[in-house]
């Protein structure tokens, strides 16, 4: 039987407009006339194709609808993310003005700038300002000495504010990365240079915020410890795993890039892993810390919630908390801006 007969006649059927769905279904194959040991495939795809498509015509109405102000609301929270966005740059570019006579007043602004504008839009901005700077900056050619500190210190800031989880030091380090190889891939001549003294940064300041982490272990209030002891086995596993992670970062991003820069990364990957010991190292001191510290307060104890818990101050530190780890987890959206234009400027 031709396809357009088959169609027709299920129309028929649902022109009847049974109401119970399976009768309408039931009620559409019968109308085919057809032996259903003799239907071949191209039949039995009509019929259904057809039949799915009469049953969840109002669903799929419902979805497009759905969609279409989804993709509305958007746009405009895609918008007003912008206004904001830039309004704090205004109202940061302004303070920047009046603490320009002090160098130091200025980098604590920046420190305030970093923690205050959407992390990752500004992140991958200061890190290629940071490395085209050091270039037109260097006068014996030799940039990787204030390169790796300036990047040390941006991987430091962004990571100490937060949690420690893989997911958001990921992004961080990621983040990081491909702005350096958009940098390195416009200056071919100078890549490697730019991608080795990005990977120390980024490994120092990694260090550094781990570092910071277990320093501030033995001064957390009880309500934070409580909140520690519940991501527990998570933050214990992610510090056994730093140096794993970063070594990641690199041949993740290495795979996505051009022939020149995945051999220099590469390269770089391999050299680095025999010299991640001191990230090794401070990871597995700061477990040991975490396991000294809480060992006292075991899980079954946490369960049993005392006074402290149940405290207004100890349910805002938890959902405080919860934010910061569900922050870990949304995507990172914002793109990377281009170095190649930012040099051709």
């Amino acid at each position: 039987m031709s396809t357009s007969n088959l169609e027709e006649k299920i129309h028929l059927a649902y022109a009847k407009k049974l109401e119970s769905a399976d009768k309408r279904i039931v009620g559409a194959v019968q109308e085919c006339e057809l032996d259903i040991k003799e239907m071949s495939f191209q039949d039995i795809k009509e019929i259904t194709t057809t039949i799915v498509s009469l049953e969840t015509l109002s669903l799929e109405s419902d979805l497009n609808e759905l969609l279409e102000k989804k993709e509305a609301i958007e746009r405009a929270l895609e918008k007003k993310h912008d206004e904001l966005q830039n309004s704090k740059y205004e109202i940061f570019n302004v303070l920047e003005e009046q603490f320009s006579s002090s160098e130091y007043a200025l980098s604590k602004l920046h420190q305030v700038k970093l923690q205050s504008i959407d992390l990752y839009n500004i992140l991958s901005e200061m890190v290629e300002s940071a490395i085209i700077t050091a270039l037109e900056k260097d006068t014996d050619g030799d940039i990787i000495e204030s390169t790796t500190e300036v990047i040390k210190e941006i991987t430091f800031e962004a990571i100490k504010e937060g949690s420690l989880n893989t997911i958001r030091v990921r992004k961080i380090l990621s983040t990081i990365l491909m702005t350096a190889i958009d940098v390195a891939d416009a200056m071919p001549n100078r890549a490697d240079k730019i991608l080795k003294s990005t990977l120390r940064g980024m490994r120092s300041g990694l260090i550094k915020s781990i570092d910071r982490f277990k320093k501030r272990l033995a001064f957390m209030p009880m309500e934070a410890k409580h909140i520690l002891i519940e991501d527990y086995d998570t933050i214990i596993e992610d510090l056994n795993q730093t140096d794993t992670l970063f070594s990641q970062v690199v041949s993740t991003q290495a795979i996505q890039c051009n022939e020149p820069i995945k051999t220099i990364l590469t390269k770089l990957n391999k050299e680095m892993s025999y010299d991640l010991e001191e990230l090794v190292h401070i990871s597995k001191e700061t477990a040991e810390v975490m396991r000294e510290r809480f060992s006292s307060f075991a899980k079954i104890a946490v369960k049993k919630a005392d006074i402290a818990l149940n405290s207004p101050k100890a349910k805002e530190a938890k959902r405080m908390g919860t934010q910061a780890w569900g922050v870990a987890k949304v995507a990172l959206g914002s793109a990377i801006k281009s170095a190649k234009n930012a040099i051709d400027k």
